[in-house]
Parts: C-alpha cells; structure tokens; sequence
C-alpha cells in the first residue's frame, strides 16, 4: 500500500470515529437570520432541548461557515443580508445534498414557499411560528436525515455487513480498506439510484465536495475492481457527467 493510500486509510479510521461520536452525541443546527434577538431566543430554545446551536446573521457568512464546518440541520430565513436565503440555498445544495434546510421565514405568499422548496430547501415555517411546531419539523427532518439503517444490505449476491464490516458476493469473501467500505456502505444505502460524486465527497470523507478532487474516482475503481470481479455480473456503474450506481440488471 502506498504512503498515500495508509494516510487515506488513517484519515478514515478518524472519520469513522468522528462520525460514531457525532450520532451518539448532539446535533449541530446552525440558524441564519439578520434578526438577532429572534435568532438568539431560538438558540436557547434549542439548546434547552439538547442541541448545539449556532448563529449567523448574513447569507455570505453563513455559506463559508457551511464549507468549513459540518452541521446536521440549517434553519434560515430567505431576507438576509449579503446573500438572499434562496441563494444560499442554491449555493449549499450542491455541496451539501443530504443535509436538512428549514426555511423559516416572514415571506409567506404560497410562490415563495414553492420557490423556497424547488431550490432545496427540506421544510418552510411561516413567521410567526409556534415553537413546539418548529421542533417537531427539527426531530422529523433528523430523524429523515439520519434515519434507521439494517444490518445487512444486498444488491443481487453482494451482501454487506455494517456491524460486522464484512463484505461477500455469491460466498466471496471481498476485504475492503475501511475507505472502500464506506463507499460501499454507502452505495448500497442508495441502492438502485444514482449516486452523484458529491454526496460521496461528503458522505465518505465527511468533507464538502471539492469538485478539483479525482479521490473519488480514484477509490470507486477500487471498490468495483474488488466487487466486480472476473467472469461476474456488473453491478457497478458510470453515470457519465454525474457518478455512480450500484444495480443489479
């Protein structure tokens, strides 16, 4: 194994530890309104009930903030200073297209709400709001984000095990690097769907899409040499211009 392949390996050994870390422990929800004393009270609110809040009064700062850190939930208002709501979300979508948006806003007419929803956002919360309602869109959209996965997931005779980190097509035992099993893990999860080069950017190295990067071209060619193996069905493949899939036709 090459020097740059055990640093990968390295890094996601830590990754893997981060990540168990964070679904045991607090969700991050980052709030983005330009009226402080609102964002502020929700803050506590949140916090009261157990998670880690943090607070941006402006589009642009809200955008580095979001390529430099992780956070399980963005809640945001579409009037905000530097950089409109809606715009945000164009921008952060790409980057992040698993992660929850909730807008939260004092625009109510039914076109922003489709506008707001059509551009990415999860969930849209109209001014004023009750906060009990507000926290159970945070638990559901969570609670969908994270969501329950099996043990064993199988596309045709390739059968992984998550608890087990363990991986056999048609009784061939496959050894995965714990990078490799993560792409796996996460193909499998969307199986039968194409998965685009971002989401396993973000999914796999726990890190924004940096579309300079061939990484995960490069590790995707070693887990379909593994899984794909001579004189065996393929179930790898290109989706050209855009990622991968893992089916079974």
């Amino acid at each position: 194994m090459s020097q740059f392949e055990k640093d990968e390996e390295r890094k996601a050994e830590l990754d893997t530890g981060q990540k168990r870390a964070s679904s045991a422990g607090i969700s991050s929800v980052l709030i983005v309104d330009e009226n402080a004393s609102l964002a502020n009270l929700l803050r506590q609110e949140l916090e009261a009930e157990s998670y880690r809040v943090e607070v941006l009064l402006d589009g642009e700062t809200a955008l580095a903030a979001l390529r430099q850190k992780r956070f399980d939930l963005v809640i945001l208002e579409l009037n905000l200073p530097r950089l409109d709501g809606l715009q945000l979300i164009r921008r952060v979508r790409p980057e992040r297209p698993r992660m929850p948006m909730m807008v939260l806003a004092s625009r109510c007419q039914v076109e922003d709400k489709v506008l707001a929803l059509q551009s990415g956002a999860d969930d849209f919360l109209s001014k004023p709001f009750s906060f009990a309602e507000l926290l159970a869109r945070v638990q559901v959209l969570l609670r969908r984000h994270f969501g329950v996965v099996p043990n064993m997931s199988e596309v045709g005779d390739l059968r992984l095990y998550r608890e087990e980190h363990r991986v056999e097509r048609n009784g061939r035992r496959i050894d995965l690097t714990p990078r490799e099993f993560s792409m796996l893990e996460c193909m499998l999860r969307h199986a039968g769907q194409p998965v685009s080069r971002a989401t396993l950017f973000e999914e796999v190295w726990n890190l924004p899409h940096n579309p300079s990067s061939n990484i995960v071209d490069v590790y995707m060619k070693y887990v379909r040499d593994k899984v794909d193996g001579p004189g065996e069905r393929k179930l790898t493949h290109t989706i050209r211009g855009f990622g991968y899939e893992l089916r079974d036709v």
